[in-house]
């Protein structure tokens, strides 16, 4: 008998390197716990849909040693794919159906008795909303909600990990929002361990149980969006300006007086981390007015989800740090 761990998804070392020579994945380790909400981060180009591609069993990886479910990615990778779901960025509906008609065919891909999908369809059509939608043809739906019967159709078959890539990608705050919460449900409701890629950091520090940031094929910090925060324990001072280049020209000055790649550029504010919040808030007022630079503000903040990611996928060649 199989037995049962608290993880979904184990990967250890794993490498993976194109025929082009292009190393997507170099050592990467990541787990991922049942029923937990599990986001990857990453710049473009950091190995995100390589990854993807191989715990759905679409790719082998060169290297190392990876469980899905507690199956062996190599021996049981057909076991595998009849347990998981991928959503990707292109939706699989069929347009000329209903929506009745794409949840009951996904039913017959996976040779689900009748009488059971119509069960899993009427669950699913409840816990996302889509009540007030089976009277529209599916070729009038909005973005949003073809996404939401998307995700519906692939969880008609009871998957245990499903697979999202970027799922609220191009949708306005109103459908993200919707979406958020019926990721929610998903986790909740079906018990089912969600794999989620996004560019939206506040996505992932709102959603996520567990997020993972990547850079250069590997994994750069893994942990809850709390944990995350404690690599950076410092306070940081926020010095806003009228514009970027605005920060630029005045941070580049303070630089001296913070040493040690403190200061930081991000949008129209400049950041100095510190250890001595007091002591160097008022040496930064005392320059910046002493100077008579123009700022439009100066406060002490906490560091964000958004300051992790930087401090971990920032390429310090292209001039993020002073």
């Amino acid at each position: 008998m199989q037995q049962t761990t608290q993880y979904a998804i184990l990967a250890e070392d794993v490498d993976k390197q194109y025929k082009n020579g292009v190393q997507a994945l170099s050592g990467l380790s990541l787990s991922v716990k049942r029923g937990e909400i599990f986001t990857l981060l990453g710049e473009n180009g950091a190995g995100k849909s390589t990854l993807i591609r191989i715990l759905t069993t679409f790719l082998r990886p060169d290297s190392g040693r990876i469980s899905v479910l507690d199956w062996d990615l190599h021996r049981d990778a057909e076991k595998i794919r009849a347990r998981i779901a991928c959503v990707s960025q292109q939706t699989s509906i069929d347009t000329h159906l209903s929506l009745k008609e794409n949840m009951m065919f996904q039913s017959r891909l996976y040779r689900i008795p009748k009488a059971a999908a119509q069960k899993r369809m009427d669950k699913l059509i409840h816990a996302f909303d889509l009540i007030p939608y089976l009277k529209y043809p599916v070729s009038s739906y909005s973005g949003g909600i073809k996404r939401r019967l998307d995700i519906a159709l692939n969880l008609m078959s009871e998957p245990e990990i499903l697979f999202l890539d970027e799922p609220t990608v191009g949708m306005d705050i109103q459908s993200r929002m919707a979406m958020w919460e019926m990721l929610g449900k998903i986790r909740e409701e079906f018990g089912t361990t969600v794999f989620l890629t996004t560019h939206y950091l506040e996505e992932a520090d709102s959603l996520s149980d567990t997020v993972c940031i990547m850079k250069d094929g590997r994994e750069a910090a893994q942990g809850t969006p709390f944990e995350l925060r404690q690599y950076i324990r410092q306070d940081m001072i926020r010095i806003r300006f009228s514009s970027k280049a605005a920060a630029k020209d005045s941070a580049a000055p303070m630089a001296g007086l913070f040493p040690g790649g403190k200061v930081r550029i991000q949008d129209n504010f400049c950041m100095i981390f510190t250890e001595d919040i007091h002591t160097d808030l008022t040496k930064a007022n005392v320059y910046l007015l002493k100077n008579k630079i123009p700022f439009l503000g100066i406060e002490i903040k906490q560091p964000s989800l958004d300051d992790i990611f930087l401090k971990f996928t920032e390429d310090t060649g292209k001039g993020s740090c002073i």
